[in-house]
């Protein structure tokens, strides 16, 4: 069937931009949540997007706000809870939908992940199974990394953090300092026992904004079914055609496992 692209209300009024793709033998559904400062349109999103659907699932993906997407909002005031609060007023908006049902998959790439493995520790009953590549841990983790540890005090002390993008040069980012505030208010590890659906985790051995250690952590805090899968020479983001292969392969392996 088309892609179905609707714009919808979150609530604080700005703008989501959800496509849906129904499947007409649906054999389940899922949710696709990218990460900061990313797009429903990115290849790993794709990629994910189109693992499920050569499973039978309907995929949701969406842009969301505070974003680089369609979605409404500025990049700049971006945090945790209004990504996780995005996800949230879309699955709220599906319920009513014809293609709607539940226990769903949720998916996502970094943030995105944080947000999908949230979801499910506060509405265990609505969710199947979670698929994270990159996740996001925890704001005191993420503190301490080589890219942010040297930078933090500064940081704080103006209240903006500025960085040319790696992926659009001459692209000045901004990033308020309420997102580390917000994000010290998180950490999975701690609540990981709480998720009781299955999770697969993917992660990069050259990640160094989410490293494998922290993917590692949150695995080892898992007391579910669960994969912890490293695709060598990958960063945080899959990019490359044999990296986005890969991918797509483990997750098609784990969707035949689950269903």
């Amino acid at each position: 069937m088309p892609c179905i692209k609707e714009t919808i209300k979150n609530r604080k009024g700005l703008n989501l931009v959800v496509e849906i793709e129904q499947k007409e033998n649906q054999q389940g559904l899922v949710f696709i949540v990218h990460g900061f400062g990313r797009t429903k349109d990115e290849p790993e999103i794709k990629t994910i997007r189109h693992a499920f659907l050569n499973n039978n699932y309907t995929a949701a993906s969406f842009d969301a706000t505070n974003s680089s997407g369609e979605g409404g909002g500025k990049l700049e005031n971006a945090t945790i809870t209004n990504h996780y609060q995005d996800l949230k007023d879309i699955i709220t908006w599906a319920e009513n939908k014809e293609w709607y049902q539940q226990p769903f998959c949720l998916a996502g790439n970094s943030m995105g992940s944080f947000c999908a493995a949230w979801f499910a520790i506060n509405h265990p009953k609505k969710v199947k199974s979670l698929i994270l590549t990159s996740s996001f841990v925890s704001g005191k983790l993420f503190s301490q990394i080589d890219e942010i540890s040297p930078i933090l005090k500064s940081w704080k002390d103006t209240g903006m953090r500025e960085w040319e993008s790696s992926s659009r040069p001459g692209l000045i980012k901004r990033l308020k300092y309420n997102f580390m505030e917000d994000a010290f208010r998180y950490d999975l590890t701690k609540r990981a026992e709480e998720i009781k659906v299955s999770v697969l985790i993917i992660a990069g051995d050259k990640d160094e904004t989410t490293p494998l250690e922290h993917q590692k952590l949150l695995f080892n805090a898992l007391d579910t079914e669960k994969e912890l899968h490293i695709i060598k020479g990958t960063g945080h983001t899959f990019k490359r055609k044999a990296e986005l292969g890969q991918l797509e392969k483990i997750m098609g392996g784990w969707l035949k496992k689950i269903n």
